[in-house]
């Protein structure tokens, strides 16, 4: 069915309404008839400052780009810079000290320290496997993955690898959970008596650590540890080929991993109209309502994925210990720019769609919100709130979510906000963001890729920009780490809100992750965004080894600021001597990621994908890593690094290497040899019209030409 319906001056898409008005509504108490006018009065009032509040940023990149130009032959002047953005309005003045004010947060945010899963809502495979990712074998992650140094092997059980996986696992068990004068790698029994748990009649050096069991204490089928807020939960099964070998017959170690998970229907997915919105709100509301459910094929057999139940267990005094099963859930919205056309307000304008989906998101939340033991016990709803620009967006959205709270019959502050550092002019001034939302906020994170992206697009006309590796080496990122996390802490954030850091996006590469991604709580934050639960299980590991919080109040008490002038350090290239093949190098690593990603997105509404590098190194990229590429690549161009034929030519060959990738894709369309299809269209409007996008994001161009395809 086709067509649209009115709702007090919205033209709301068929599908759309009678979605809402038929599986969303009931059971949330809210009357149809004053869902749609509240939802028409939010879209009509703040659809204008929408609107007002964009001319803004486009107000201050032109005003930035003059200045550039005007200073472009004299050396750079930071003090003169710095006061040109206070004069602008850019960089605001930072008023005195005060703490968030948030209430009903869940543990899971506030005091729990772990690792955050983000997918696209679109999947309801993906969404049930992060939201199940709350636990995960710690086994599987060392025996499938390169966590131990080398990739797992190929064909059945590797006995020799199991034994080193087994090792691993009792090194951890000894760091987190030490046994008096003895090593669970030499354990043969763990029991419980008169409440204590004694592994060969030894204790824990902190019996407190033992939290919980099952089955018969003289002989438990399983104990649960906790260490820094986090559980691990032993498993012994004799029956079990693994527990079959061990001598305490210990057969899995489960980790609590993802704490808290984050459903996206922004930058991984492809919502262009109703269908597609209808498709993501669809999956929350069966998240929210805990009945979704997904089938495929694995294995040549059947499959069915359900949200996990809560975890019972026998307490050390006898009484009963629940413990999540799933991840607290947050949903991130999309930013201010876009419209869509599922729904037309009374210009018959698309609606801003940010508008529709803090209503129709938050309306969804309430079916949680009726439920006992379901995601928050606090009764909170979760929104992250990404690609704000300065603190005059950031009351926008908390008076859209008070506005939203109103006309849905809820509590102010019900709605919780995660508000994304992933935008500069959110960077320079985010202690005023935070102001902004501080009856709201529960969480800040910085986005390292995204926040690239605008950085090339604001200092566009500084000049050209290192390549690509070589800007997340320059000092303004350290600067822009270490503040997201002071300010955070400055502001009151520890043991009420998340203080969080990016993605790793090499979800291939777990090795390297252990390696590297431990400095995420090392530094302050007590979240961190990973591609997978397996990976999620892994970076576990790292929150039992730092106490983040021990962490955090370090820093506070050493009174530790990073200061913005690191952050206005522009990554600009110093010396310039590259080599045509260097150059022409990182040009095709650019197109190729950035073709990649969009022949899938525009063919496929694919929002987020693994695509080979030129190194075949697999990356994860979405809208915030095509926003990189291709501002780098328009930035080369527009400084005469690169010819616009150099870019052509480059398009073309990697298109060619694309297609070769994706050749065993059955619904793949090749972009070779005519280069006529839309998708490949699409990247090179990416480059050559980068210049003129709006903070040089991706989304206009990829709607447009998504909506093209299907219109087609």
């Amino acid at each position: 069915m086709t067509g649209r319906i009115d709702k007090h001056g919205l033209q709301v898409d068929v599908q759309l309404a009678e979605f809402i008005t038929d599986k969303v509504l009931p059971g949330t108490g809210v009357e149809a008839d004053a869902f749609w006018k509240g939802f028409s009065d939010l879209a009509h009032t703040y659809g204008p400052k929408t609107a007002e509040l964009l001319e803004v940023r486009e107000t201050l990149q032109k005003q930035i780009d003059d200045w550039h130009i005007a200073h472009r032959d004299q050396p750079h002047d930071h003090e003169a810079y710095k006061t040109f953005l206070q004069e602008i309005g850019y960089l605001v003045p930072e008023g005195p000290d005060f703490e968030i004010e948030t209430k009903n947060v869940d543990p899971e945010v506030a005091t729990i320290p772990g690792p955050q899963l983000v997918v696209p809502v679109t999947n309801a495979r993906y969404s049930l496997n992060a939201a199940n990712g709350r636990w995960g074998s710690l086994y599987d992650c060392l025996y499938g993955t390169d966590a131990m140094g080398s990739p797992a092997p190929k064909g059945g059980y590797d006995k020799g690898r199991g034994a080193r996986v087994v090792a691993r696992a009792r090194v951890f068990l000894d760091d987190a959970f030490p046994i008096e004068g003895a090593s669970h790698a030499d354990v043969r029994r763990y029991h419980i008596r008169d409440g204590a748990l004694l592994v060969d009649d030894k204790p824990l050096m902190q019996p407190e650590k033992f939290v919980g069991y099952r089955g018969n204490p003289k002989a438990p089928d399983s104990v649960l540890l906790k260490s820094n807020s986090l559980h691990v939960e032993l498993v012994f099964d004799r029956a079990h080929f693994m527990g079959s070998r061990d001598q305490a017959a210990l057969a899995e170690v489960r980790m609590e991993s993802a704490i808290t998970s984050i459903m996206d229907c922004e930058d991984s997915v492809a919502c262009v109209d109703a269908e597609d919105k209808v498709l993501a709100y669809d999956n929350w509301l069966g998240l929210m309502k805990g009945d979704l459910e997904d089938t495929f094929e694995k294995g040549g057999k059947s499959v069915t994925r359900k949200l996990a139940e809560d975890r019972t267990f026998t307490a050390p005094d006898g009484g009963t210990l629940t413990v999540k099963g799933r991840a607290l859930m947050w949903v991130r919205n999309v930013g201010l720019l876009m419209t869509n056309p599922a729904i037309l307000t009374r210009d018959g304008g698309e609606i801003y769609e940010h508008l529709m989906d803090a209503a129709i998101t938050v309306l969804i939340g309430m079916h949680d919100l009726k439920r006992e033991g379901g995601n928050s016990l606090h009764g909170s709803i979760y929104v992250v709130k990404p690609k704000l620009h300065g603190p005059a967006e950031t009351a926008l959205s908390d008076e859209v979510f008070t506005a939203v709270e109103g006309f849905l019959g809820l509590p102010q502050y019900t709605v919780k906000l995660g508000i994304m550092d992933e935008e500069r002019r959110t960077s320079v001034n985010l202690k005023e963001c935070i102001r902004a939302a501080k009856h709201r906020c529960a969480f800040i994170n910085t986005g390292f890729l995204d926040r690239t992206g605008d950085e090339i697009h604001t200092s566009m006309e500084a000049g050209p920009f290192s390549r690509k590796d070589f800007i997340k080496r320059k000092g303004w990122i350290g600067a822009y780490e270490n503040l997201n996390v002071d300010i955070g802490l400055e502001c009151g954030l520890s043991g009420v809100a998340q203080i969080g850091k990016g993605m790793w996006a090499m979800p291939d590469l777990m090795g390297a992750m252990m390696e590297q991604k431990i400095d995420h709580p090392k530094a302050g934050a007590n979240t961190a965004w990973v591609p997978s639960p397996t990976a999620a299980t892994l970076h576990a590991l790292h929150y039992h080894r730092i106490d983040v919080f021990a962490v955090q109040k370090k820093l506070k008490a050493g009174g530790r600021r990073a200061h913005v002038d690191g952050i206005l350090e522009i990554p600009l290239a110093a010396f310039r001597k590259w080599t045509d093949a260097q150059i022409m190098r990182e040009v095709e690593n650019n197109a190729q990621g950035i073709l990649g990603y969009v022949v899938r997105w525009i063919d496929q509404g694919v929002g987020c994908s693994k695509v080979p590098d030129i190194n075949d190194v697999g990356l994860m990229e979405d809208r915030a890593t095509c926003r990189i590429s291709s501002q780098h690549v328009a930035n080369w161009l527009h400084h005469g690094i690169v010819s616009e034929e150099q870019v052509m030519q480059a398009m073309r060959k990697m298109a060619e290497v694309v297609d070769r990738q994706n050749a065993g894709d059955a619904a793949y369309k090749p972009m070779a040899p005519d280069f006529d299809e839309v998708a490949f269209q699409a990247a090179c409007d990416l480059i050559f019209k980068g210049r003129e996008l709006p903070s040089g994001y991706t989304e206009p161009v990829l709607h447009a030409r998504r909506l093209e395809l299907k219109a087609g």
